[in-house]
């Protein structure tokens, strides 16, 4: 009588485990349970992983031209006026700020300056592609005329929302880096709130910025309040890889009867502003 082999439970388990766990392909070489199925590559990080600090960023031959009234205050209040204040933030690796204030006889003037690193929690997106889409919502919620417009600021149809580059409505078809002066109006001529929006100068329009960082914009806001003067918003925003910027520089006048803020002037201190910033983020 023939005997069966036996094998003992221990030593079948041990067999029965091993067989299952070899994934060993014809060469000895171990395989993914998943193969021919590639791993998707995580997206890469940004290029930027601290800010510069605001309030230091802006140099003071820069804050002298934007905010004249504080050289004629004391040495104290002066360089008080000059330091700015720094913006509440729990996470200064991701956003930091900082504000100035102005309160000359003739203007009260604001400067805002506003560094954003975005991040991207998800994988399979790069904290550059984040940031394009954070600043993509900007641009489109600044609702900068476009060429379909026909040069007219459509999206701004005057008011208290209303935005002109130019109050005096005179027309223009010269460059933005060639100076346009206000007219001064007439004593005929009905208060800009009681007519139809000015027409601004096509190189002083809310327009795309080409030149300065990977995109940007600028943005600029006529508005009045009541009796107050028409008070004037200049805000260039720009995004250098995955670092948004922000400057925003206002003016009002302390006279409600005198002139709107000149437009040109104001948008050429703000890029100039803008340009230097950038130059934080060089290589």
């Amino acid at each position: 009588m023939q005997r069966k082999a036996y094998v003992p439970g221990v030593a079948l388990l041990v067999v029965l485990v091993a067989g299952c766990s070899s994934g060993s392909g014809t060469d000895g070489t171990a395989t993914d349970s998943k193969a021919g199925v590639p791993k998707a590559a995580a997206a890469p990080p940004g290029r930027y992983r601290t800010l510069p600090e605001p309030c230091r960023a802006v140099n003071k031959g820069v804050l002298k031209d934007m905010l004249p009234g504080a050289a004629e205050l004391p040495d104290d209040q002066k360089a008080k006026a000059y330091a700015g204040a720094a913006e509440l933030t729990y996470d200064t690796d991701r956003r930091v700020g900082c504000r100035w204030k102005d309160e000359a006889p003739d203007a009260v003037r604001r400067l805002y300056v506003d560094f954003e690193r975005v991040v991207s929690y998800d994988p399979a997106v790069s904290d550059d592609d984040r940031a394009k889409a954070v600043y993509g919502k900007k641009e489109s919620a600044a609702k900068l005329p476009t060429a379909k417009d026909g040069g007219k600021d459509t999206s701004r149809p005057g008011g208290g929302t209303g935005k002109s580059g130019n109050p005096s409505g005179t027309p223009s078809g010269k460059p933005s880096g060639l100076r346009v002066q206000n007219q001064a109006a007439s004593p005929t001529t009905p208060p800009a709130s009681s007519g139809p929006p000015a027409t601004t100068p096509d190189g002083l329009k809310p327009r795309i910025l080409t030149g300065l960082g990977d995109a940007a914009y600028l943005d600029d806001a006529l508005t009045a309040s009541g009796s107050a003067a028409q008070r004037r918003t200049v805000t260039v925003v720009f995004r250098t890889s995955n670092v948004i910027v922000t400057v925003e520089y206002t003016e009002q006048p302390s006279s409600p009867s005198a002139t709107a803020p000149d437009s040109q002037e104001l948008q050429e201190k703000t890029q100039a502003l803008a340009a230097k910033l950038a130059e934080l983020f060089g290589d």
